[in-house]
């Protein structure tokens, strides 16, 4: 029996990330953010923990919390450029954040649990980008600062931002970017 995908092999060599200053409205509704919630849980989850959710920002709450971002980079000694970048990431029409929310488990450590929040991170975009939508996965300043995280996007203390998603709809198309030398990037064991 064969079990190769052509499509999908096709659609894993071009995908392309789309940054978010190349998105534009409209985003998708709530049954389309459901549906690609549902394929980016499809991921490695060892012990069937779950150790991961989503917040979903739309556009009134991204409008209330850029500002804020600015300030809180501002405060942190960043200067003016680096708090207009951190605030301007939230022009996205939608972002997701997925939350890295490890459980208690004697078999499956925490750094196991956060990879397979990143894995989800990577299942949305794919997701996003196969279903013709432009994504792409960020971090930054409201991924790294916890505080952030804890006062507006409501983390518990054991979590943590793995990503923030961003969707809309496709603007133009970015430049293919270089890609590695597997050749340097892998070591063969027989």
């Amino acid at each position: 029996m064969d079990h190769r995908n052509p499509d999908a092999l096709k659609f894993l060599a071009q995908r392309r990330s789309h940054p978010p200053k190349l998105l534009t409205g409209p985003a998708p509704d709530r049954s389309e953010i459901m549906q690609l919630l549902k394929l980016a849980a499809r991921v490695p989850d060892h012990g069937k923990l779950e150790p991961w959710r989503f917040v979903v920002l739309q556009r009134e709450t991204l409008d209330r919390l850029a500002p804020i971002l600015r300030q809180e980079v501002l405060a942190s000694g960043q200067d003016a450029a680096a708090a207009e970048k951190a605030a301007s990431a939230f022009a996205s029409p939608l972002v997701v954040a997925v939350i890295s929310s490890p459980v208690d488990s004697p078999k499956i450590p925490e750094w196991e649990q956060f990879l397979s929040a990143g894995a989800v991170c990577l299942g949305l975009v794919n997701a996003a980008l196969a279903s013709g939508w432009g994504a792409a996965w960020l971090t930054g300043h409201a991924a790294a600062n916890k505080g952030f995280g804890q006062a507006h996007l409501g983390l518990a203390e054991h979590e943590r931002v793995a990503g923030l998603i961003h969707i809309g709809t496709r603007g133009e198309t970015p430049p293919e970017r270089p890609r590695p030398d597997l050749d340097t990037k892998t070591t063969w064991l027989a």
